[in-house]
């Protein structure tokens, strides 16, 4: 008990002490996490956008349905099994298809409610969408998504093909500004985090050259180095925990205010990040608040704490 009182007291001595530091410390942590959760959100909403559209590489052929309007290969009836077989063996024979995928109409419409579930506004209008206005496909992925033009070619005019949706121009410059904002805020926020190593190394510095008498008297009275440095660790440990919570804090408020309040009632045509993304980018973000400033300080102390 006595030890946790001195641990916790001399700790918050040294926060007084080294306010301005630890300010510095919690700024650069918290702004530093707040661009990595972004980054995570960024790829989740990538990954996302591809169960949704599907990626550069791939295309999807879709079968016709009974609700389809008559055409050249479509008559008004679903796509038999024949005709099915016939399509998906000319997808899996063409030099220029790496695999191919069979979405049921279940599966199209359990995508299709996961899309729209959280849309109120417009909830009357997609309520009328049954299962059997889906349509089965297959979604095929290319070798090389310049030639996607050659395999919609080849199964356009099949008996059975409804349409096949290429969106090979849209999805490029999409995935490329995904990327980019992905590595550019892990980018800065691998910066960032440096300079917070860095500015671990001179709080200790700095807490351990105020206190140098009392290190002093306690390796003269015996104290081991693992009782010295606990109130220096607590302290780092305490600045990190700001920097997370308050950069969770912030990357919460952009899922709520930029990705539900902004972007979901006015975009429908795929998912979006939700609650479950940010719980799993802010489980990231305290492990790494933690590790990356408590791993330099038990470095550290071992170094400015001999006396």
């Amino acid at each position: 008990m006595m030890t946790l009182r001195y641990v916790f007291s001399e700790a918050a001595l040294g926060l007084r002490r080294n306010l301005s530091m630890a300010l510095s410390l919690i700024v650069t942590i918290f702004v530093s996490l707040t661009l990595v959760g972004l980054g995570l959100l960024v790829s989740s909403q990538a990954h996302h956008t591809e169960e949704s559209l599907g990626n550069q590489l791939t295309i999807q052929v879709y079968m016709c349905n009974a609700l389809n309007p008559a055409s050249k290969t479509c008559s008004k009836a679903d796509v038999t099994p024949e005709q099915r077989d016939a399509i998906e063996q000319t997808l899996n024979n063409s030099s220029e298809v790496k695999s191919v995928e069979y979405q049921s109409q279940q599966e199209a419409y359990s995508l299709f409610e996961k899309i729209y579930k959280s849309d109120t506004s417009a909830k009357a209008a997609y309520s009328t969408v049954t299962l059997s206005d889906m349509n089965e496909s297959f979604v095929v992925t290319l070798k090389d998504p310049r030639n996607y033009q050659e395999v919609e070619a080849e199964v356009k005019g099949m008996p059975g093909v409804f349409n096949v949706r290429d969106l090979h121009d849209q999805l490029g410059a999409l995935y490329t500004i995904l990327n980019y904002l992905k590595w550019g805020a892990i980018l800065i926020a691998g910066l960032l985090l440096v300079a917070a190593i860095f500015q671990v190394v001179n709080t200790i510095r700095l807490a351990t050259m105020a206190r140098r008498r009392e290190i002093a008297i306690m390796r003269l009275v015996g104290a081991s180095s693992l009782y010295i440095s606990l109130p220096f660790l607590m302290e780092i440990l305490v600045a990190a925990l700001v920097g997370v919570v308050l950069a969770g804090a912030a990357v919460a408020a952009f899922t709520q205010f930029v990705v539900y309040d902004l972007i979901r009632p006015k975009s429908h045509f795929m998912t979006w990040v939700d609650w479950a993304d940010f719980v799993n980018a802010f489980a990231w973000l305290a492990a790494l608040g933690v590790i990356l400033t408590m791993i330099p300080t038990l470095f550290v102390t071992r170094k400015y704490l001999r006396v």
